[in-house]
């Protein structure tokens, strides 16, 4: 559950808010204190990785964070420029206490946030984020003079993460490279400029790019939905690549273009990563409770389980880490390989998807055309002041025959079809998330399931 204080968002996703509104460097300071200060009091290490994605107010709040940091007597490891997972990967190789990274990923121009990092490499699980977050209320034990800590440069941070995504022992650079791929890429003027092209280069690809310079001045909605990919389906179709990749501004969810010019949707990047993994590993395959069913037929065609988590990438990687998954993510077009490190990642969604192409020896567009269709409708509603208890009692009262699950807010689900009713945790909404074989089916679920929170005023 966020908590919203003055429109600030403050979940398991980090603090975030609209720029000189709820999110003014008096806020990115103090949380970049209390976070500092948090981690190194664990004693682990003095070192912390600060980040940033190309969002306008980016480089602003980084000068804060970085010298906010140094008077918590945090070592400062300064990687600039980057993308979320290159963050995180950061983390893991200097061995630092935490992470922080500036990015808002797909919310509008105006937002920027905070994600937390920990030393696992991990986003903050909700326990420890209440534990740092205390420390904004009970003070913050700043340095002295003395202590002050120093800054680090380090820009090779997107070489490594190329090296680790070639790495991955099933996906055959040599077989990628000899089919010469032709890949429209869409980066939205966000910080996927700063490894995708050089990656696909690497993978042998020719590369026709749109919305390259990483100033942060979106052209377009940035969530890479497929309603956002237009001028990327016409470069797709104008160009003759054989497929289209899009990322969000911080380079952690992947969206696709068939080669027929056909926006596919977000939620088939994850199940056709999965696809091509399960044939290399074996065992569950996690993903969180908005995501496709897509995913429920991909690990069963592979003899596996799907297992359902609550929204929130460390959730998910979390229950990886627990059961020892091969692959997971969520329906966003956010794909984990825990070969590489828990967190999502489209440079390594982009190489298994070309991996997926070598394999199956044919284009996206008739992989995906044998794939179950399904349809999922999103609904939103402004959160209502008293808690949704009433809410989901009624719900499933009027869905007696629905599986329940009450991980997350609630989702009610059946065999070729679920609603999936919870509190955002990046927004001051309640989102009324459906799925079904058609849009009217899924949308007659969104309908049915409105009706307790209209009757609530919502």
């Amino acid at each position: 559950m966020a908590e919203g204080g003055g429109g600030l968002m403050v979940s398991v996703s980090g603090i975030r808010g609209r720029v000189g509104e709820a999110l003014t460097p008096e806020v990115v300071a103090r949380y970049a204190a209390a976070f500092g200060a948090w981690s190194i009091a664990k004693g682990t290490s003095r070192r912390i990785v600060v980040g940033r994605d190309s969002r306008v107010s980016g480089a602003m709040f980084h000068r804060i964070v970085v010298g906010t940091l140094q008077l918590v007597g945090a070592d400062v490891i300064d990687i600039g420029l980057t993308t979320t997972p290159g963050c995180q990967l950061a983390v893991e190789h200097h061995h630092a206490a935490g992470g922080l990274m500036l990015s808002a990923s797909h919310n509008p121009i105006e937002w920027n946030a905070l994600k937390c990092i920990g030393s696992s490499g991990l986003f903050l699980e909700a326990r420890e984020g209440l534990a740092m977050r205390a420390l904004v209320d009970t003070g913050i034990p700043y340095a002295r003079w003395q202590d002050i800590g120093t800054v680090i440069i380090d820009d090779a941070v997107a070489a490594r993460h190329i090296e680790s995504v070639l790495a991955i022992p099933y996906v055959d650079v040599e077989a990628i490279r000899a089919r010469k791929f032709k890949v429209a890429l869409d980066c939205v003027r966000g910080a996927g400029a700063s490894i995708m092209p050089a990656l696909l280069e690497r993978l042998g690809c020719t590369v026709v790019g749109i919305n390259m310079e990483p100033d942060g001045r979106f052209p377009r909605e940035p969530e890479p939905l497929a309603e956002n990919l237009g001028e990327l389906e016409t470069l797709v179709k104008a160009s003759g690549a054989d497929i289209g990749f899009a990322v969000d501004p911080d380079v952690d969810r992947l969206a696709l273009v068939s080669d027929a010019g056909q926006a596919i949707g977000e939620e088939y990047t994850m199940p056709l990563a999965a696809k091509l993994v399960l044939r290399h590993r074996t065992g569950p395959v996690v993903t969180n409770l908005s995501s496709s069913l897509l995913i429920d037929d991909v690990a069963r065609d592979a003899g596996v389980t799907a297992v359902r988590s609550p929204v929130g990438e460390v959730n998910v990687a979390v229950r990886m880490r627990e059961l020892g998954a091969p692959i997971g993510g969520e329906g966003n077009g956010g794909v984990i390989l825990p070969e590489v490190h828990l967190g999502r990642d489209a440079p390594i969604g982009a190489a298994l998807v070309l991996q997926l192409l070598v394999e199956e020896g044919k284009p996206l567009s008739a992989i995906v055309d044998v794939l179950p269709r399904y349809v999922i409708v999103k609904d939103k509603l402004p959160r209502p002041n008293t808690g949704l208890d009433a809410v989901y009692g009624a719900l499933r009262s009027a869905f007696g025959d629905a599986t329940v699950d009450t991980q997350d807010g609630l989702r009610l689900s059946w065999p070729d079809r679920w609603v999936h009713i919870r509190p955002s945790g990046t927004e001051p909404i309640v989102r009324v998330i459906a799925e079904g074989p058609s849009e009217a089916a899924a949308r007659d679920l969104v309908r049915r399931s409105r009706e307790p929170l209209d009757a609530l005023g919502v």
